[in-house]
């Protein structure tokens, strides 16, 4: 028993260190992907946002231009 604790306390387990590793690239790759889905919601929203702002003009109801 004193060994399993000694173990536990004194070292690290390099299967605990690559796992933590492993766990660690994979937040770094969720990170970059949310970052890129949120531009790309932004982008969407602001072509949206455009596209309803085109929509509420209604050109044959609006005066000619003066040339």
């Amino acid at each position: 028993m004193a060994k399993a604790l000694l173990g536990y306390v004194g070292g690290s387990d390099p299967r605990l260190l690559a796992e933590m590793r492993r766990l660690q690239q994979r937040v770094q790759e969720l990170e970059s992907e949310l970052v890129r889905i949120q531009a790309e919601n932004d982008a969407l929203t602001a072509a949206a946002s455009h596209e309803r702002i085109m929509e509420s003009v209604d050109a044959h109801q609006a005066e000619p231009a003066l040339t």
